[in-house]
């Protein structure tokens, strides 16, 4: 399924990723230079990574370093908030006008991995925010991904990068009529829990 990019608004998303490892950090680290950021603002400190620019390279580079890391085997856990049209934001408009061609898409489509998220949309500044979550999507007709309903979330079940897709999907088209729109998300791989 194709996806409309917003190019008047800069988008972002803040994550923490976390293994559940020894070599934590050098999963962390190779994952971040593993994939091309050429195309978003970038800043990793002590306590999380956050990219800004096109949302469409938000969502690619984000969707790589998780791919990247959770290829190791090991158990990976990511959690963020992707955000669109926020007042103040600043950090990043000098990467609005590049083309839309995703850096990573060939790489992250190589990697098969399964995994579980549960993510939230919250449409800012709209009292009938739940119709407008309503409207926009359908995760039912989602491929590759099995949706069920979890206390103050929505989970989706399936690979990587199928996942993606879908929380693409719908932050695409709540932000489209809801100009400051923010999703939050955990996503989760190669768990003890599922053995």
């Amino acid at each position: 399924m194709a996806i409309e990019n917003n190019t008047d608004r800069i988008a972002g998303c803040q994550f923490n990723l976390s293994v559940m490892s020894d070599d934590f950090s050098d999963v962390i680290l190779s994952a971040l230079a593993e994939v091309d950021t050429s195309k978003v603002w970038k800043d990793t400190d002590d306590v999380s990574t956050c990219v800004r620019g096109r949302m469409t390279h938000v969502f690619d580079v984000v969707k790589a370093v998780y791919l990247q890391a959770a290829k190791t085997g090991k158990h990976v856990e990511m959690s963020g908030t992707f955000s669109i049209g926020c007042p103040g934001d600043s950090s990043g408009h000098a990467y609005m006008d590049v083309t839309d061609d995703r850096l990573n898409v060939v790489d992250s489509s190589e990697i098969s991995q399964a995994a579980g998220c549960k993510f939230a949309l919250y449409p800012m500044n709209t009292d009938n925010y739940m119709e407008k979550i309503n409207e926009q999507i359908d995760l039912s007709k989602e491929r590759g991904v099995t949706v069920s309903p979890t206390h103050y979330a929505t989970r989706l079940d399936g690979e990587v990068n199928d996942i993606f897709r879908a929380i693409e999907t719908a932050f695409t088209k709540v932000q489209a009529v809801v100009s400051h729109t923010t999703m939050t998300f955990t996503i989760s791989a190669n768990s003890p829990s599922n053995r």
